[in-house]
């Protein structure tokens, strides 16, 4: 069973940064697993704000994050990022870590075909 365990969110002002980790217990079936970043504030509906496919060439984001976040990924280290610059307060939300294996790449945006989900961080940004 693939556990993934994210970690880094906190609470900062308008305009910091904070990175975001999430951890696999995938050994290598880690690289086999599309990922993604998923946030959900409540009364939302879930949102990938960021994806990026098992060898890391393809990546997608969202345009509410895109030239302010970047995730990358290690597959000898089964561990994925997601470094959010220049938050803002509407990036407040819970952070999920989220994976499906053998995704298709068409899918990465679709919050519904992951499979796999952290416990989530929460990500709380001030004004």
């Amino acid at each position: 069973q693939v556990q993934l365990v994210e970690s880094g969110g906190g609470l900062v002002q308008t305009g910091d940064s904070l990175r975001l980790s999430c951890a696999a217990s995938a050994g290598r079936a880690f690289t086999v697993l599309g990922m993604a970043w998923v946030r959900q504030v409540p009364g939302k509906e879930r949102e990938v704000v960021a994806a990026i496919s098992f060898s890391g060439e393809n990546t997608y984001y969202a345009d509410s994050v895109k030239d302010r976040f970047s995730i990358s990924r290690d597959n000898a280290k089964n561990t994925m990022w997601l470094q959010m610059n220049s938050l803002k307060p509407e990036d407040t939300a819970v952070y999920y870590c989220a994976g499906k294996p053998f995704q298709v790449w068409g899918d990465s945006r679709l919050a519904g075909k992951y499979d796999l989900w952290g416990q989530g961080t929460q990500v709380t940004v001030s004004s």
